[in-house]
């Protein structure tokens, strides 16, 4: 991997609500962007912007299910990233922000 494509993944986790959206991705593995939205607390269209640069750096991956679009951590990225992501996946232990982002996540009910 280059140093570019390294720079544009740390930019890309530079971002506090992307890495929530990794935490809660690296947590549960597969979530739909209405998921993802309850348990941010935060808008479609702020959610779905964050997502889309997540996939655009290669971070996630997406497949629409009808009308729903799931997404999950690109598999390059665990292979290449493990550590980092293992390193998200110890920080919503440690973070009472993300903690309560996965314990929305928990508590909510599917969107389908």
């Amino acid at each position: 991997m280059d140093t570019q494509a390294l720079a544009n993944i740390f930019k890309a986790l530079s971002e506090p609500v992307r890495v929530r959206i990794m935490a809660l991705l690296v947590a549960k593995g597969e979530l739909c962007v209405c998921e993802l939205v309850d348990a941010l607390e935060l808008s479609q269209g702020v959610v779905s912007r964050h997502l889309a640069y997540l996939r655009n750096n290669h971070l996630a991956t997406a497949r629409r299910e009808g009308v729903w679009m799931y997404y999950q951590i690109n598999k390059e990225t665990k292979a290449s990233f493990g550590p980092l992501l293992t390193m998200i996946k110890q920080s919503t232990k440690d973070s009472e922000e993300l903690q309560a982002d996965l314990e929305r996540l928990n508590d909510q009910q599917s969107c389908a």
